[in-house]
């Protein structure tokens, strides 16, 4: 986990590197903003970067979740046209981290309107991911 802030924001930081179902690899980089001032959450993302042979991104599809119980939920994607780069997208994590348990995860990257790429996210990740929920 990493701490960077400026005068007006604090940002907390969990970045991992993953590998998908195919082999693929994946930066994983859940990320929470604080207004210094008020210390009110701006707002709590995970964005996915694709390494080159990666899957490119089309735009708005949600990311879907699986929980350890089978649960399914789903962040919105915040790239409504463009991403930065084809293998680029960020979802708002805001209100699907709240309802996380500390075990592992199941991401559903959207690769079209009904496929998906999957992605383990371990344990420890999401244990990392809680830390930083509790951050203010």
């Amino acid at each position: 986990m990493q701490l960077e802030d400026t005068p007006e924001e604090i940002l907390y930081r969990s970045q991992e590197k993953l590998n998908d179902e195919l082999g693929n690899y994946w930066q994983v980089i859940l990320f929470k903003r604080v207004n210094s001032n008020s210390n009110k959450i701006s707002s709590i993302n995970l964005r996915l970067v694709g390494f080159p042979g990666s899957q490119e991104l089309p735009h708005p599809l949600p990311l879907k979740i699986t929980t350890d119980t089978g649960k399914v939920l789903t962040a919105p994607d915040i790239f409504l046209d463009e991403a930065p780069a084809p293998t680029i997208a960020q979802y708002n994590f805001k209100d699907v981290l709240p309802q996380l348990s500390t075990q592992e995860l199941l991401i559903g990257i959207p690769v079209g309107k009904q496929h998906f790429i999957n992605l383990s996210i371990p344990k420890y990740v999401v244990q990392e991911w809680q830390e930083i929920a509790l951050k203010s």
